[in-house]
């Protein structure tokens, strides 16, 4: 039984502290992967911070809700997007754009909030995927509600999980096998990540986390995920979750290793 996991970090550029966060749990941690919001306060500190790490495997985290300038609310948006105040594809577009600009090759794609569950958002995610060559796009539905969970939150993102597929599918976009990280975010310590790890799925899973440096620019920013950052980051640099790693036979990649598979 294989078993893969890939760790992105969402949120790359936001704060610097943020920026520093990420770069440790990369560096004395488990963390292979991450996605950069060109919208973000700190951009030209993360772009530079992935110049000089290589190893770092960058994608886009597409924002079109819950940063300055952007409404702040899903139904803000649907309304934003309504009355064409917001053209989906083409803001989208100059974020990506703009990270190509920097001298970026991002791999992967996913979005702040993920708005692309929404149909109209995945769509123009999609689209950019297949245009921009940028190959994965995240599928975001946590593996314990597929295939074996029951009650209608379950049986509704099943149903959601099937057109998601099936969206990506038409544009030749990839997605992990699996995802994780919603139940967990803002909340988990090392026995919880070790707990996930042991119980991956067959196959490849992202898991997605929020880790960072409450300093004094993320203390001021517009988010609910403040100390909850730092205590995921000391959970992805715990030196047990190597020794679990290894003990559950779960391997570490990331998006750029699995594209030249």
């Amino acid at each position: 039984m294989v078993r893969i996991l890939i760790v992105n970090a969402d949120d790359f550029g936001f704060t610097r502290d943020v920026n520093a966060g990420i770069l440790e749990a990369h560096r004395n941690g488990i963390l292979t992967a991450t996605t950069l919001m060109a919208t973000g306060e700190a951009f030209d500190d993360a772009v530079r911070l992935a110049k000089e790490t290589p190893s770092l495997d960058i994608g886009c985290h597409l924002v079109l809700v819950g940063a300055p300038g952007f409404p702040l609310t899903i139904p803000q948006l649907l309304r934003a997007v309504a009355l064409g105040r917001i053209q989906i594809y083409d803001e989208l577009v100059r974020q990506v754009r703009r990270i190509f600009d920097a001298g970026l090759n991002p791999t992967h794609l996913d979005t702040h909030k993920h708005t692309h569950l929404l149909p109209p958002v995945l769509e123009a995610v999609a689209r950019i995927s297949e245009e921009f060559r940028i190959p994965w796009v995240r599928r975001p539905f946590d593996f314990p509600l597929q295939p074996g969970g029951v009650g209608w939150t379950n049986r509704l993102m099943r149903l959601m999980n099937g057109r998601f597929r099936s969206a990506l599918a038409r544009h030749h976009c990839r997605s992990t096998d699996w995802f994780a990280g919603f139940r967990l975010t803002g909340s988990y310590q090392s026995g919880d990540l070790a707990e996930l790890i042991r119980a991956l799925p067959e196959g490849v899973t992202e898991f997605m986390c929020h880790p960072g440096r409450c300093g004094a620019d993320l203390r001021s920013a517009r988010t609910r995920l403040k100390e909850s950052r730092e205590q995921e980051l000391r959970a992805l640099i715990a030196p047990e979750i190597r020794t679990i790693l290894t003990e559950a036979g779960v391997k570490l990649a990331n998006f750029r290793d699995l594209s030249e598979v």
